[in-house]
């Protein structure tokens, strides 16, 4: 089985049985160990994946971290896990700050079997750093993670190349994070610095309004334009080999409309109906979710329809920011939770 295969059925398990792994132990077993076997270490070989790795640390003596990764027989990557439900955050890292420091690994992977978080010292030799250069989510990722996750596997592992790349890495990926959240819901001080620049007179919020939304549909419409070059491009010329390790600038995939959505989105409309006129209900697809949003506005998602897996799906509903998954087995499921969206119409329609 191929490196990518092997990922995707590992995938495909998570969503079959996410709800049953409650323990570290469940997340370790059915998670965790598959995924560093598709890495290509033999789990089965302590000389390679060590368990239970012991170090003490100043007058610590016995701790353990759940796994030790070995690459040419030396501890390269230590693995700490958690339980499928944690939260994965740096305070959950403290035994592998610890035991970074007091070994020659260069690599730190959280996880709780769902998210993959690798850490390395780019800021400071031999401590670790406090935020990833490096996040894997198991649950919804793209071709992009796939690469960069392949220079972990044990046949294509070089630790220099990696290290040399990770702190630059890890700066792209936080100023991504920050315009993702620009290009997803623009923000009032983003909106501010474009309208100044075209608009005279107040901004008053009716004008903020209209520029958000102009920007948001300008954005996206950059994206499509870069898409097309870059697959002009491909059919024109050869692409430049693609990078071992990068940052997923933006996802060059097509968004596929599936019916499943479509049929969905016809229902929420429907319900919603009741209270508003349904020409203000618009759905907005993207990769990993379809959006059902009240006037065509990103902050204004009345929900979103998580339908890509066929083992797996939810429909997410919406409490002021908060977002929560309701498992259902197609569209027509929909209809059980026409409350909670009847009652983020009347919150969102209510805020002017």
């Amino acid at each position: 089985m191929d490196f990518e295969t092997s990922i995707a059925e590992l995938q495909s398990r998570l969503r079959e049985h996410r709800e049953v792994l409650e323990t570290e132990e469940a997340a370790k077993t059915t998670l965790v160990l598959p995924f560093l076997r598709s890495l290509g270490f033999d789990v089965f070989n302590p000389s390679e994946v060590k368990a239970e790795f012991t170090c003490d640390v100043g007058t610590k003596k016995g701790e353990k971290v759940d796994y030790a990764l070995c690459v040419g027989g030396e501890v390269t990557v230590l693995v700490e896990c958690k339980p499928v439900s944690s939260e994965l955050s740096v305070k959950h890292a403290s035994q592998l700050f610890r035991y970074f420091a007091a070994t020659n690994a260069r690599f730190a992977l959280l996880t709780n079997g769902v998210i993959f978080k690798f850490f390395t010292d780019s800021d400071k030799p031999n401590m670790m750093d406090e935020v990833p250069f490096f996040t894997f989510n198991l649950d919804d990722y793209r071709k992009s993670d796939l690469r960069n996750l392949s220079a972990f596997q044990k046949s294509e592992f070089d630790v220099e190349r990696i290290v040399a790349q990770a702190g630059s890495l890890k700066l792209q990926s936080q100023v991504m994070a920050e315009l993702k959240k620009e290009f997803a819901e623009p923000s009032e001080e983003f909106v501010r610095v474009i309208a100044s620049r075209l608009h005279d007179g107040m901004l008053t919020k009716p004008v903020r309004e209209k520029y958000q939304a102009a920007i948001t549909q300008a954005i996206d419409g950059l994206i499509r334009q870069r898409i097309d070059e870059r697959l002009q491009n491909a059919m024109t010329r050869n692409e430049e080999p693609e990078p071992a390790f990068e940052v997923a600038a933006a996802d060059l995939e097509a968004v596929e409309t599936t019916q499943v959505e479509i049929d969905g989105f016809n229902i929420i409309r429907a319900i919603c109906s009741k209270a508003v006129a349904p020409d203000r209900i618009v759905m907005r697809d993207a990769k990993s979710y379809c959006a059902v949003l009240l006037d065509d506005n990103n902050r204004r998602t009345i929900a979103r329809m998580h339908f890509n897996s066929q083992t797996a799906r939810y429909l997410g509903v919406f409490t002021g920011k908060d977002e929560e998954r309701r498992s259902v087995t197609g569209p027509v499921d929909i209809y059980q939770h026409a409350d909670s969206l009847l009652a983020r119409i009347a919150e969102l329609d209510g805020v002017k």
